[in-house]
């Protein structure tokens, strides 16, 4: 059939054994992993694709596989309840990209942990054909064709094939073979074409045992798995032969080709080969083994601020069991040293602690790419720190698993696992700090974006002509209600002496910053007060926007300030959001240490996996 189709053919290989057991089927294998090596080099494929779960096609995603080849699977994901299935899903595990064609067949993929941006919803490219296929120029074909070896065997055992109504054969081309399949009366055996192609006809089927017995059928389809007596045989071909089934479109509906076609073009060879998993989150485990009822299962959570670097051992119960704190220092060589040297020292510390570190995470500032543990780019707050690679130098030290993510991503990380974000399908975490971030959950998974710039909420514009932000552009919210813009205007109030008030004071030594600004608000300073309600009106606007765009259900202030804007926020919802939407309860994070606590869940959560 290659031959007929025209392919310009490099190489052959002969690779099946002779021989009907399972020993042949092994050597067939073994000696096709002795000669793929060769051809693989000679050919440097740049994508190999591999199609079902036949053992030769084990052989050739082992090769490329170990060849750092490409590999794209098609039909994946399927169950059929044999050997075939543990040989299609040792393929899948091998293989980078996925094109499959069942919505179940993409659902068993992803819960096998493989990569959705790296699966095809295809359908079944024969279903290209099968839809288009049937014609009236049958008859001669069915004159030409009226089939396994053993089921030749036993029908020439009985004398069948003499019968003029019967007639053996090993192979019938494709194009012939489908013709007899849409106009039979009813197709009988256990061959994964009668729950598949033979849908697309509506034609009757009787699937004998056990081998397809986990596939997706249509109605056409009726079981026997315990064909064990001929009187079951019999009354399933009374109640199948001859019936016309509607035509089932579960396994395609003939646009396979261009989508595959169109998925390859899309492949980009130059990004990294390595293959990653996608690993759900991880239940608590209850374990008796002796060595865990006597540690304390813990994270190392790191927190780089913009003043402060803190390392912390956190418990899977979200204690901190101990935190280290040093000033951060102002360039990349310094601060990397000063990181891992905390982390060696608190991973030591542990032992004696009895904590049992499953890995590290890490809470910055910044655009970060955590499926590479990169800082892409980050805050003016954090200099010389911009195209950081966190994860290598921490793992080759500690020799753990690392995850990095950033600062307002890991608030909302925190909230799910340990504090008021828990067990909720959708919310928002806003953290009212130096600066102004955030976190979206949607469907209990965090949204990181296309470029990992998801969640910015602090830049979120609420005046055309406001105060300048630290991003560059004007009327940001951190531009009204970040520490430093409050920072900025006590200042100010300070320089022109109407920032103290009775029972205040300033040392000279101690920059003016927020909190004295509060303080005065607090103690009846008029411009304070004005100041604070503007900050917590513009914040108030961006959680009406977050509201309008995500629709949340929870939206959770985080940070220093978040308690003195609470009730400006609440104002604001009532006046300019949409009804729908009012109901929407906001409320102050009861945690105290989010960003450690965010930097821990990762590896608490995700012990099995780099990403998430």
């Amino acid at each position: 059939m290659i031959e007929q189709d025209d392919f310009d053919i490099n190489t052959r290989l002969h690779t099946i054994v002779r021989g009907e057991d399972e020993a042949a089927m092994v050597e067939s294998v073994g000696l096709a992993l002795v000669k793929l090596p060769d051809v693989l080099n000679r050919l440097k494929p740049d994508i190999m694709i591999v199609h079902g779960d036949r053992f030769d096609a084990l052989a050739l995603a082992t090769s490329a596989a170990l060849m750092n080849i490409r590999i794209l699977h098609i039909e994946g994901g399927e169950v059929s309840g044999t050997i075939d299935d543990s040989i299609r899903h040792a393929i899948t595990k091998l293989a980078h990209y996925h094109v499959c064609c069942t919505r179940s067949a993409e659902q068993h993929l992803i819960s096998m942990c493989e990569d959705h941006d790296r699966i095809l919803l295809a359908g079944c490219p024969s279903y290209d054909k099968l839809l288009s296929a049937k014609n009236k120029d049958y008859m001669s074909i069915i004159r030409m064709w009226l089939g396994s070896k053993e089921m030749v065997r036993v029908m020439r055992k009985k004398g069948i094939e003499h019968h003029p109504n019967f007639r053996a054969v090993k192979h019938v081309p494709f194009d012939q073979f489908i013709q007899l399949v849409a106009h039979a009366g009813c197709m009988i055996g256990n061959s994964s074409c009668g729950v598949r192609e033979v849908g697309a006809f509506g034609t009757p089927v009787i699937n004998l045992g056990t081998r397809q017995i986990g596939r997706e059928t249509g109605e056409n389809v009726l079981h026997v798995r315990d064909a064990d007596t001929q009187d079951k045989i019999l009354q399933a071909l009374h109640l199948q032969f001859g019936k016309q089934y509607p035509c089932s479109k579960i396994y395609g509906d003939g646009n396979a080709v261009p989508r595959i076609l169109k998925f390859l073009k899309s492949i980009d060879l130059q990004e990294p080969l390595q293959k990653k998993f996608c690993f759900p989150p991880v239940k608590d485990n209850i374990s008796q083994d002796i060595d865990h009822i006597l540690e304390t299962l813990s994270a190392l959570a790191v927190d780089l601020g913009g003043t402060n670097l803190r390392v912390a051992i956190v418990s899977m119960k979200g204690e901190i069991v101990k935190k280290y704190t040093q000033f951060n220092p102002k360039t990349y060589e310094e601060r990397i040293n000063l990181i891992l040297q905390m982390c060696v020292e608190a991973a030591a510390e542990a032992v004696k602690l009895n904590c049992r570190i499953l890995g590290v995470g890490i809470s910055t500032g910044g655009r970060v790419n955590p499926r590479e543990g990169i800082v892409l780019h980050s805050t003016k707050l954090i200099q010389e720190w911009n195209s950081v690679d966190l994860r290598s130098p921490l793992s080759d030290t500690l020799h753990l698993p690392v995850w990095v993510d950033n600062d307002g991503n890991c608030a909302a990380l925190a909230e799910r696992k340990f504090g008021q974000g828990k067990g909720l399908e959708n919310f928002v975490t806003l953290i009212t700090g130096t600066g102004i971030g955030g976190g979206i959950v949607h469907q209990h998974e965090l949204i990181h974006g296309s470029s990992f710039c998801a969640a910015e909420l602090g830049h979120i514009v609420v005046s055309l002509d406001g105060p300048d932000c630290s991003c560059g552009s004007h009327g940001c919210i951190e531009a009204y209600a970040s520490g430093m813009a409050l920072q900025r205007e006590a200042k100010k109030l300070h320089d022109e002496d109407q920032l103290l008030v009775e029972g205040m004071s300033v040392p000279k030594d101690e920059a003016v910053g927020a909190l004295h600004l509060i303080q005065a608000a607090k103690l009846g300073n008029a411009k304070a007060q004005s100041i604070l309600r503007t900050a917590g009106t513009a914040l108030g606007l961006g959680v009406v926007n977050i509201l309008h765009t995500m629709n949340p259900s929870l939206v959770i202030l985080s940070g220093i300030l978040a308690s003195h804007y609470i009730h400006t926020v609440k104002d604001v919802i009532r006046q300019q959001a949409l009804s729908s939407v009012q109901d929407v309860d906001v409320v102050v994070s009861d945690l105290v240490e989010p960003a450690l606590l965010g930097a821990a869940s990762m590896v608490l959560d995700y012990t099995t996996r780099r990403i998430y």
